[in-house]
């Protein structure tokens, strides 16, 4: 699952830091990847590990443009760990993993250049 808005659309409206930190953005590493059947658009299911405090969690993600299964075995990527659990076709979907579409509209994982620990949490 992704939201796009165009390049170039005005920013939304205000908020506060304190809804902000609301969004439990963590970082975790991939360490499943497969094609995920059933999906309307072309999708891999994975399993990735947020470390002790969050656990291993399920997500659909959109990224099949840019990254195969085994590219995205250990990558880690960022996703939205407090949103309640979506269906996605017969998949249950437990985080939002994040991402940015390029100029085709193409997703591209939202990561950190360099390693953190799983489950850290965007400061």
């Amino acid at each position: 699952m992704h939201l796009t808005d165009e390049p170039g659309s005005p920013a939304a409206a205000q908020t506060d830091f304190a809804t902000f930190r609301e969004i439990d953005i963590r970082i975790g590493t991939i360490i499943e990847a497969a094609p995920l059947d059933g999906a309307r658009k072309p999708a891999w299911r994975l399993v990735i590990d947020f470390g002790p405090g969050v656990g291993l969690k399920k997500s659909s993600a959109q990224v099949t443009e840019h990254y195969s299964p085994d590219a995205l075995i250990g990558k880690q990527a960022a996703a939205v760990v407090n949103f309640p659990p979506r269906q996605i076709g017969k998949f249950m979907s437990e985080v939002l993993t994040l991402g940015f579409p390029d100029a085709d509209n193409s997703i591209v994982l939202f990561s950190p250049d360099f390693p953190v620990p799983n489950g850290a949490r965007l400061a």
